[in-house]
């Protein structure tokens, strides 16, 4: 039997959907096939994650809801019990078998037929220990609201099983659109098996933190044309796809100039980070306009990396006048000194990505602000490498609302400012102004330390600079960002070890490697 497919590092995106149109896809799959069969498909795919997860188990425990999702893990029951497995089920929310939805009912049946043993009460912490594999199918798609007292102790038991916990559909407790959690109590699941669609909320938000490794089977149902996701999971072939093989013929003009901006007294490393990022991403010539330059404070050249070219603040302007081409880079350790540089490189940048102190300076001053979004108007992309305390700023919000939900504050952010948003964090959001979202699947704490998000907005600045000019800029700016994000976070799940940071003045020669693991 084949194994339900991993979804992180796919090479292709993958299409995710919210409940509610989950919901319409699976009425309509339902109407089409014979009484029980799509539950009956659930049941099999279940049980081959299960069998391919936890081979020798001998003793297995399911919590299941009172809806569909407990119908899933008791058919599930019925399949292992077959197998020779003892199974207990606890069934919480069952009041009398007639109440079941009709699936659920016929789950049950099949269950008790199979001689499972089907209770309402909670193994204690002497049998948790004994079983070999541990099943959460509690709550589903429709899941809205925080888990009432009878499922936050199935969950807390659940959290406590020193065995394998596989999650159905998605962990309880976690919001299907969004990955934040309902209440104070989620299923922390070391493998989430998603039906029928692949859902937003296992990859973003506490998502990442909660599902384990995410597996998906679609049930054999494609969706129907109309039904459209709200964002793709970013797949491999998008860092492929930017960094091409690089032709014989070219030079270092056919790669462009990258001008970073920033680098104030005491943070002149940001800038310099974002400079060896934007080499190593693929920028013919990268220069570096450090404000601290101003005070006589940068050195005449970066002795690790001596290709970086160091030029004085009041150069920059001049040069981009001169260049139309030329991408920049603004905000890396920029203080407040970025202030003196923005509305130039707003006005003259061809391609633009801003970063921290550039992103504060924008959202304080409602004239810059304007300028952002004539930029957007006039053809003139932005990429905005925000995390969530600067969304949130720009936004005139707060963390909590930002991260209560990911992608719909990347995606006003985006509109608002006309500019593409990477929103950083777990499962990074890339969004454009017309509406378009793309999770990153890729990284993980490892890359929780200072420094990292300049080396990303370097990357991309980079990257960007070594495009051709003959594709539409939005278009481009999306994809460059998605696939900076993708490579920033592989670079992190290809380092060894993960009590450690990845340090920033290690990563952009680590995003290099994974990038070459591509070819391997």
């Amino acid at each position: 039997m084949t194994v339900p497919r991993r979804l992180l590092l796919e090479s292709s995106d993958i299409a995710l959907f919210d409940g509610a149109t989950t919901r319409r896809i699976e009425l309509r799959a339902a109407a089409g096939l014979p009484e029980h069969a799509l539950m009956a498909r659930a049941g099999l795919a279940l049980l081959r994650l299960a069998r391919a997860i936890a081979p020798h188990a001998r003793r297995a425990w399911i919590a299941a809801g009172p809806g569909n999702n407990g119908g899933d893990g008791l058919l599930l029951a019925a399949l292992l019990r077959k197998g020779g497995v003892e199974v207990r089920v606890t069934h919480l929310g069952r009041r009398e078998a007639r109440t079941l939805p009709a699936d659920a009912r016929w789950a049950l049946e099949e269950a008790l037929s199979a001689g499972v043993v089907v209770t309402e009460s909670l193994p204690g912490e002497g049998e948790l220990a004994g079983f070999d594999l541990c099943v959460d199918a509690l709550f589903g798609v429709g899941q809205s609201r925080a888990p009432e007292p009878p499922f936050v102790a199935a969950i807390e038991a659940l959290n406590r099983c020193k065995a394998p916990v596989l999650s159905v559909d998605l962990p309880t407790g976690l919001a299907t659109d969004t990955g934040a959690p309902l209440g104070d109590a989620v299923v922390r699941a070391t493998h989430t098996l998603t039906l029928l669609t692949a859902k937003a909320g296992l990859f973003t938000g506490n998502g990442r933190d909660c599902v384990g490794e995410p597996r998906f089977d679609d049930l054999g149902v494609t969706p129907a044309s109309g039904e459209l996701p709200i964002a793709t999971l970013t797949g491999a072939h998008v860092a492929a796809a930017t960094w091409p093989h690089r032709r014989h013929v070219a030079n270092k003009g056919s790669y462009g100039d990258v001008h970073v901006a920033g680098g104030a007294a005491g943070m002149v490393g940001a800038a310099l980070l974002a400079a060896h990022a934007a080499s190593r991403a693929g920028a013919g010539r990268v220069l570096v306009h450090a404000h601290s330059s101003d005070a006589g404070g940068v050195l005449p050249v970066d002795v690790r990396h001596p290709e970086l070219m160091l030029r004085p603040v009041a150069e920059l302007q001049p040069a981009l006048r001169d260049n139309a081409k030329a991408t920049v880079v603004a905000g890396c350790g920029g203080g407040d000194d970025v202030m003196r540089e923005l509305p130039g490189c707003l006005s003259n940048a061809q391609r633009l990505v801003l970063d921290a102190d550039a992103l504060n300076a924008i959202a304080r001053d409602p004239g810059l602000r304007a300028q952002l979004r004539a930029r957007g108007g006039a053809g003139r992309p932005t990429v905005l490498t925000p995390h969530p305390l600067e969304a949130a700023r720009l936004l005139a919000g707060d963390v909590a609302a930002v991260q209560a939900d990911r992608l719909a504050a990347a995606r006003r952010l985006a509109a608002e400012t006309g500019a593409v948003v990477v929103l950083k964090g777990s499962g990074t959001v890339v969004a454009t102004p017309d509406g378009r979202a793309a999770i990153n699947p890729t990284g993980d704490a490892r890359l929780a330390t200072a420094g990292t998000g300049d080396v990303l907005a370097g990357w991309i600045g980079g990257a960007w600079s070594a495009q051709p000019r003959d594709v539409p800029a939005m278009d481009q700016a999306f994809d460059v960002a998605r696939a900076g994000a993708w490579l920033h976070g592989r670079a992190a799940d290809l380092a060894r070890g993960d009590r450690l940071p990845l340090v920033a003045g290690e990563l952009a020669d680590a995003m290099a490697r994974a990038l070459q693991s591509l070819d391997d």
